[in-house]
């Protein structure tokens, strides 16, 4: 991995219905979250926040797309922000705010890593669109959108689409699923490696598996990875926490086995929310699977 990690927050909490993912930047952050990754000999560079309008400013106009002006522009923004450190050289990791982001961070890597592979480590598909959302939230979105498949503002940040291939993305940890994205995945063809998978084949199987689909033919990946793919014991502090999900230690041994592989070129952090958190138990946990991710180990 690149020796520079840039940490870019995105305090955005319009993509979803529950007040709070905004404050994820700063929670992260106050886990030590520089501190840590730079006692494993990386440098870091905290960007700083993008700006995210307040929801209060701002009227819904479409119930199916939710803030999607504002949505986009912020996307946009994540979008340079994220180019121009990898432009520099640099590892990306991207603090949310809810998994919106995802739109603005993909578009950013894509136009230095122009094959790109996805882990997408998450309790949902993220795949619905204007058509099939039952909320209207964008953060249900990012996934569909990348693949370039939805509204043409989202799907247009960046100014090109696709940005990914779905060939060469995974959706790991899923366990809550709407019908109609559902069909989506299947049509699109992107795997999909449910809780039951793991509880079958072992998170060890389903890594070795992920990584060779993410990573073939590509030049490298990215990971995205939302907090409620790790189950709530640990990480209670998201919007939209499902049981049964990924172990603790499951996590870590899936981001060791990223770091392994060296492969990932940049992350995004998202769907921490402070107010439904535990002593920043979320944020925390973040951290720990952030610094595996970079090769933190015991030995």
């Amino acid at each position: 991995m690149k020796k520079t990690i840039s940490v870019i927050g995105v305090p955005m909490d319009l993509g979803q219905g529950r007040r709070g993912v905004d404050m994820g930047p700063s929670a992260i952050r106050y886990a030590n979250l520089k501190e840590r990754i730079e006692r494993l000999g990386y440098t870091v560079q905290d960007q700083g926040n993008i700006h995210v309008p307040t929801a209060e400013t701002h009227t819904i106009d479409n119930q199916k797309l939710k803030y999607l002006p504002e949505v986009t522009r912020v996307s946009a923004d994540i979008a340079e922000e994220v180019a121009g450190v990898m432009g520099q050289g640099h590892f990306p990791i991207i603090l949310g705010g809810d998994h919106s982001i995802a739109i603005g961070s993909l578009a950013g890597v894509t136009q230095h890593v122009k094959k790109l592979g996805v882990i997408w480590f998450d309790a949902h598909g993220d795949m619905n669109t204007d058509e099939t959302t039952p909320s209207g939230n964008i953060h249900g979105m990012p996934l569909a959108v990348s693949l370039g498949v939805g509204h043409p503002d989202l799907v247009n940040v960046g100014g090109f689409f696709p940005k990914i291939r779905p060939e060469n993305v995974v959706i790991v940890g899923a366990r809550s699923i709407d019908p109609d994205e559902r069909e989506l995945i299947r049509k699109h063809g992107v795997t999909t490696f449910t809780m039951h998978e793991i509880d079958k084949l072992g998170i060890a199987k389903v890594m070795e598996e992920a990584i060779r689909i993410a990573s073939e033919g590509t030049d490298g990946i990215h990971l995205s990875l939302d907090l409620d793919s790790i189950d709530p014991d640990m990480c209670p502090g998201v919007g939209t926490p499902v049981l049964g999900g990924v172990t603790y230690r499951e996590g870590h041994l899936a981001m060791e086995m990223l770091y392994q592989s060296k492969t990932v070129v940049s992350c995004d952090l998202v769907e921490v929310n402070p107010i439904l958190d535990e002593s920043n138990i979320t944020a925390r946990t973040a951290v720990d699977l952030v610094c595996s991710l970079l090769g933190e180990s015991v030995m």
